[in-house]
C-alpha cells in the first residue's frame, strides 16, 4: 500500500561498459544466460549489499524468466540469506488484483463501471455527489484517502479493523475535490472496490482472490496476508532509522485490504503478468479496455488504469505499478512491445527497487545511456529563463561558466548536456529535457521527462532566471535548530551541525545541507523543498513545518 509520502528518488546510470564485465554468477539452474546478464549483476550488486535487508529480481523475455537472483538478507535476526524464493508484502501492486478481479465482475455482467457506488454500499455519503466504480479505481473520486488523514498513526496502524469499520473511519470526512474533477492517489477508492467486490460475488476479498485468481492460475505461493498464518519462506520486513536497520513497525494487515494486502514472489508475479496479458484472467477486449487511462471532467488524460500506470520509456510503452507497504517495497514494468516483464521486490522501507527501471532499460536495449553533441555556449542564451509547471513550481535554466544548467525549485543544479538540436539530458540521472519552439523559433515551454514517468510540460515565464540570495547566519546561532523533528513514528527529519554547516536527514534517505534563506527558513540544497522551524511564545523552536510538492507538513520536535 503506497502512501504519498517524501521521496527523494537517486538514479545511478549505469553504461553499457559494463557488458563487459565478468560475470560472478552463474544464471540459475533452468535459465539460459541472457547476453545481458553480466550488465544486470553489476547494476543489482551496485545497489544491494549482501549483509542487510535484500531485493529480489526476475526479468523475463516472451514470458520466460532470463535473469532470477536474489541479494541481501530475509531475515537479520537468524541470518538467512534471501531466496526469489522468499514471499514478499507486494504493497500497491495489490491495486491491480482488485481492479481486475471488478474487472472480472463486470465481464459476468453483475456490475458496470459507471455504477453508482451507493448501489453496493447505500449509507455511504457522497455529499450529493455521483461517485462511480469507475471513480474509485482510478483514483478521481474525490474521497479523502485514509492514509493521509491526520488521526492515522502508529496507535491506529496497529488496530484490526472489519470491512464495515475501515469505511466507517473515513466515509465521513470531506470531499477533497468533485468526482472526475482531479486525479489524486487513493486508498480508501480501493478499499470500498473490495467491499463492493464482497457484496457482489458473496465471498470474503481474500476468499475471491484466492479461487479466481491464485488458484486458478496455479499461483501457488500467492497470499491474502493474515499475520497469525504461517506462511513458508516469508520475509521479514525493515525500515531503516537513525539507529541503523529496525523491524518494521507493526501495521494490521486488516487496514490495507484491497489496496494493499497481498503476499507474493518473483516467480507468482511472471505467471500473473503472463497470464493477464495473454487474455487467460480476463478476455482481451477487457483487458484492453482495463489499460486505457482515466479523462477528467475537463478533457485531460491521467496515466492511469485499471490499478496499472501507463507510461513510456524511450519510446517504449510501460504498464507497471509500485507498492510500498510497513517493511516492503515494490516495483513492476511490462514493455508490451517487447514483452519484457521485470518485477522486484525489497524487504526494507529504506531500499527502493528503483533500479528495476535501470535493468529494463537494458533489457528493452535502451540503457540509460546519452551521446554528447558539442554546441556553441553562444546559444544557451536561447534556453534560460524561469519555467512553470501546472502545479506552480519552478525551474530555472542557467548558464554558469559557459554550462548550461538547470534547478527545480532550491533542489539541486544539474548540469545539461545536449544530445541533439534542442535536447539535452542530465547528468548523472536518467532524466532529459526537451525544448520546445513557438512559430516564431523561440523556446516557450519545455518537456521534462524521468525514467518512465509521463513528461511534464513546464511553461516558460520569464527570459532571466533571479538568482537565489542566501541569508548570512552566524554559526553561533545554527545549533539551536538541532533535534530531532517527527511527521509520524515511521518519518522523521534529523537536523545536526557538521563543522559550520547545518544538515538535515530525513529517514532512510541521504543527508543534505541546508541554506538559510531568512531567519528561521532553510531550503536543503538537494532537494526541492523548504523548510520554515517555528517557535513558541518564549522564542522555543517546537516544530518545523516542510513545504515540500505544494504539501506543507507539520514535524514536531521531539529530542
Amino acid at each position: 500500500m503506497k502512501t504519498k509520502s517524501i521521496i527523494c528518488s537517486i538514479i545511478l546510470v549505469i553504461g553499457v561498459s559494463q557488458f563487459a564485465v565478468a560475470q560472478k554468477n552463474k544464471p540459475p539452474k533452468g535459465i539460459k544466460p541472457d547476453k545481458y546478464a553480466m550488465a544486470f549483476d553489476r547494476l543489482f550488486e551496485a545497489e544491494v549489499k549482501p549483509d542487510g535487508p535484500g531485493m529480489a529480481i526476475l526479468i523475463a523475455k516472451n514470458g520466460k524468466a532470463i535473469y532470477r537472483r536474489a541479494i541481501g538478507k530475509a531475515n537479520l535476526e537468524h541470518n538467512i540469506d534471501l531466496k526469489p524464493e522468499h514471499v514478499f508484502r507486494i504493497g500497491s501492486i495489490t491495486k491491480q488484483f482488485t481492479a481486475v478481479s471488478i474487472m472480472q465482475l463486470i465481464e459476468q455482467g453483475k456490475l458496470s463501471p459507471e455504477d453508482d457506488i451507493t448501489k453496493f454500499i447505500p449509507d455511504y455519503p457522497t455529499h450529493g455527489n455521483r461517485i462511480t466504480v469507475a471513480h474509485l479505481i482510478h483514483h478521481t473520486s474525490g474521497i479523502q484517502s485514509y492514509t493521509d488523514m491526520t488521526g492515522w498513526d502508529a496507535e491506529t496502524r496497529k488496530k484490526d479493523f472489519t470491512v464495515s469499520a475501515l469505511v466507517d473511519y473515513f466515509k465521513n470526512e470531506p470531499m477533497e475535490f468533485l468526482p472526475g474533477e482531479q486525479w489524486n492517489y487513493n486508498n480508501s477508492g480501493y478499499i470500498l472496490l473490495g467491499f463492493i467486490i464482497e457484496k457482489v460475488s458473496g465471498m470474503t476479498y481474500g476468499e475471491y482472490l484466492q479461487k479466481n485468481i491464485f488458484t486458478a492460475l496455479g499461483m501457488k505461493h500467492s497470499y491474502y496476508d493474515n499475520a497469525e498464518t504461517i506462511i513458508p519462506n516469508r520475509a521479514q520486513g525493515y525500515a531503516i532509522r537513525d539507529e541503523g536497520v529496525i523491524n518494521a513497525p507493526y501495521l494490521s494487515m486488516t487496514q490495507p485490504y484491497a489496496a494493499g494486502s497481498i503476499l507474493s514472489t518473483v516467480d507468482d508475479m511472471l505467471i500473473w503478468n503472463n497470464a493477464l496479458m495473454s487474455g487467460k484472467v480476463i478476455s482481451k477486449a477487457s483487458l484492453e479496455k482495463a489499460l486505457i487511462p482515466a479523462t477528467l471532467n475537463n478533457g485531460k488524460k491521467t496515466n492511469y488504469a485499471y490499478g496499472l500506470i501507463i507510461g513510456d520509456l524511450e519510446g517504449s510503452k510501460t504498464i507497471e505499478h509500485s507498492g510500498g507497504i510497513n517493511g516492503f517495497l515494490s516495483n513492476g514494468i511490462y514493455f508490451p512491445q517487447e514483452d519484457v516483464y521485470i518485477i522486484g521486490f525489497s524487504n526494507s522501507e529504506g531500499q527502493p527497487p528503483s533500479l528495476t527501471v535501470q535493468m529494463g532499460a537494458v533489457a528493452i536495449d535502451k540503457p540509460f545511456e546519452y551521446a554528447e553533441i558539442k554546441v556553441d555556449p553562444k546559444i544557451f542564451s536561447q534556453y534560460t529563463g524561469l519555467f512553470t509547471n501546472d502545479v506552480a513550481e519552478k525551474r530555472r535554466i542557467f548558464v554558469r561558466n559557459d554550462s548550461l544548467f538547470s534547478q527545480r525549485g532550491r533542489g539541486s543544479e544539474f548540469h545539461l548536456k545536449f544530445m541533439d538540436k534542442d535536447k539535452v539530458f542530465f547528468t548523472g540521472s536518467a532524466s532529459k529535457i526537451t525544448f520546445n519552439r513557438n512559430e516564431q523559433g523561440v523556446v516557450d515551454n519545455l518537456s521534462f521527462k524521468t525514467g518512465t514517468s509521463e513528461a511534464e510540460i513546464w511553461t516558460r515565464i520569464e527570459e532571466i532566471a533571479e538568482e537565489k540570495k542566501e541569508y548570512k547566519i552566524s554559526p553561533e546561532e545554527l545549533p539551536q535548530y538541532i533535534g530531532k523533528y517527527e511527521l509520524q513514528e515511521s518519518f522523521a527529519i534529523r537536523i545536526y551541525l557538521e563543522n559550520t554547516a547545518l544538515i538535515a536527514q530525513a529517514t532512510a534517505q541521504p543527508p543534505f545541507e541546508l541554506v538559510p534563506l531568512a531567519k528561521d527558513r532553510f531550503y536543503p540544497r538537494e532537494v526541492d523543498a523548504e523548510i520554515e522551524f517555528v517557535r513558541d511564545e518564549q522564542n522555543k523552536i517546537i516544530k518545523l513545518v516542510l513545504n515540500q510538492g505544494g504539501r506543507k507538513m507539520e514535524m514536531k520536535k521531539v529530542e
